[in-house]
């Protein structure tokens, strides 16, 4: 499974401003619905409950929020590069300053967990990340997420 599946260059937002964990997942929403069609109260709501048992942020930086919803068609990501870090609850207490949000229809599984799998991968090779957070330029951001080294392809 490659990352530009998932993601459009529209669907990146290279240079985000947020001052809280709340007004980041509201973005990330609005940003999904104008995407998918969705309501963004209900993409926010879905990944506002997710996060309520327990924080999507990874470490190292790294946020992956992430739900189910109905009426979505296919597995969905939209990514942020945050211009200036913020509190996420992270696992290492790390403020987050990438976040990849992937939304998967209801019935997506498997392929969910593929997804989910695939991203952390990619965000978890340091290379790939640091070029992330050295451009402002989402085409650039793409290809990065895109070119990703496949982990141990043996």
């Amino acid at each position: 499974m490659d990352l530009s599946d998932l993601i459009e260059v529209s669907a990146i937002m290279p240079a985000l401003k947020a001052n809280s964990k709340k007004q980041l997942l509201q973005l990330l929403a609005e940003r999904a619905a104008a995407i998918t069609g969705l309501p963004e109260r209900e993409v926010f709501d879905t990944i506002l409950q997710r996060e309520r048992l327990g924080s999507t942020g990874v470490g190292n930086g790294i946020a992956i929020p992430h739900g189910k919803l109905p009426g979505i068609k296919q597995i969905t990501g939209v990514f942020a590069r945050l211009e200036s870090p913020v509190d996420f609850d992270s696992l290492d207490d790390q403020p987050v300053d990438l976040v990849f949000l992937l939304l998967a229809p209801e019935g997506a599984g498997a392929d969910h967990l593929k997804a989910l799998s695939r991203i952390a991968r990619v965000l978890r090779d340091n290379e790939t990340t640091a070029k992330i957070r050295g451009t402002r330029d989402a085409t650039a951001i793409h290809a990065f997420l895109a070119e990703a080294p496949a982990a141990n392809v043996g």
